[in-house]
């Protein structure tokens, strides 16, 4: 299946959430590709919209390979992928060093000094443009799950099939549109993957709010 782009996505991916339109949950956007996706679906199911932020901690020198991930709350996710490439430990602590500061930087910009919006016993809809590896959405559905939902639901347009089983474990369910056997990168499965800046992050958070469908919340 290939997507127009991430407006395209996010709609044909709300459909596919339709039975949770009930049970009025909160959407989650992994900035900031994933952002654009979770609007259409928060549009669609009339949701709350806010983002999760975390980052991906990519192995030096290979930084399309991901290590781990961390998320706020101090979440962190590894794998053992930089043992096998050699990796010093002193190179990934700078990598997770780097990556903390703009994970806080992110979370300032786009909420503004705005709480994160409540997730306790709600049913809360994570939401990426896609994943590969699947280490950033673990590290979301964890930083969710402190929080303690009543259920954690994990959506992507694509992924591939090994991620997607893997992912099980961390979300209560998992929707994905597309689960290619052959997967190199997400863009491929995307006619305009252009980059998602701060800015339309930032401007599609206030439009949801300006509409009704966040409202301010508290940690």
């Amino acid at each position: 299946m290939l997507f127009a782009d991430r407006v395209d996505a996010g709609q044909q991916l709300a459909e596919a959430l339709r039975h949770l339109e009930r049970e009025k949950p909160v959407v989650l956007g992994l900035p900031r590709g994933g952002v654009p996706v979770a609007f259409q679906v928060a549009q669609t199911l009339g949701a709350e919209l806010d983002v999760i932020v975390v980052r991906k901690l990519g192995v030096p020198h290979h930084e399309e390979v991901a290590f781990g991930a961390i998320g706020e709350g101090g979440v962190r996710v590894v794998n053992d992928i930089a043992g096998r490439l050699l990796v010093g430990k002193q190179d990934l602590a700078a990598v997770e060093r780097v990556e903390e500061a703009e994970l806080v930087r992110r979370a300032q910009l786009y909420r503004a000094g705005r709480a994160r919006t409540p997730l306790g016993g709600r049913t809360v809809i994570v939401v990426d443009d896609g994943f590969a590896t699947g280490a950033t959405a673990e590290a979301a559905c964890l930083v969710v799950r402190a929080q303690q939902p009543a259920r954690v639901v994990l959506a992507v347009p694509v992924a591939p099939p090994e991620a997607v089983v893997r992912l099980r474990r961390s979300a209560d369910e998992v929707v994905c549109l597309s689960v290619p056997r052959l997967f190199y990168a997400v863009g491929e499965w995307y006619r305009d993957f252009s980059q998602t800046s701060d800015e339309e992050v930032v401007s599609l958070l206030a439009q949801a709010r300006n509409r009704g469908h966040v409202t301010p919340g508290c940690d």
